[in-house]
């Protein structure tokens, strides 16, 4: 099965637009479905820690290599993810040890969003990228209400609390500038 990861267009106003998709390193100028084209509202505390992150790029992936390239979802699961989920004492209560893929998230999100919250199922699927499956959902605009989205994202928060002292646990790889591209090709 593929690993799909997405390329951020536009970080703004709290919220990631979604409209590529990279599928084995390699980016895909389409999506998956339509409804995968979406608007990903942050909390303000994880929309704070990426503008950090980011610094003062305005475009490209979130998570790069220094060549501006994709990272490999398998290097970034294996040299971050599983390292960071065994420092937390973390145990996969399916496998028995500390390993998670990616889509742990998705499914984290999902729970948490279905379970502790009380948010609409069309918002939920709207975040999550899903296709409705009825009338309802077909004219659900919540895909137009971007202050209810916003308001609603900062309510339900992330599910759990983040660290003051919070180290990036993915690496800030240093992004060559025109400067170094000029002497390695020197």
């Amino acid at each position: 099965m593929p690993r799909w990861r997405w390329r951020v267009l536009k970080t703004y106003r709290g919220a990631i637009t979604i409209g590529q998709k990279v599928r084995h390193c390699r980016v895909e100028e389409r999506v998956k479905t339509a409804s995968a084209e979406r608007q990903v509202d942050l909390d303000p505390k994880v929309a704070n820690l990426l503008k950090e992150f980011i610094g003062k790029r305005t475009h490209g992936f979130l998570f790069e290599s220094r060549n501006g390239k994709p990272l490999s979802s398998s290097n970034i699961i294996r040299r971050h993810l599983h390292p960071a989920l065994k420092a937390l004492g973390y145990i996969n209560p399916y496998t028995g040890d500390h390993k998670a893929g990616n889509h742990a998230f998705r499914r984290f999100r999902n729970t948490y969003l279905r379970n502790e919250t009380s948010c609409p199922k069309g918002l939920r699927d709207y975040w999550l990228g899903h296709t409705g499956e009825s009338m309802d959902d077909l004219y659900d605009r919540v895909r137009d209400d971007v202050e209810f989205r916003k308001k609603k994202a900062e309510e339900y928060g992330i599910g759990f609390d983040l660290p003051s002292d919070l180290p990036l646990i993915v690496p800030k790889v240093p992004r060559f500038t025109a400067k170094t591209k000029a002497a390695k090709a020197a």
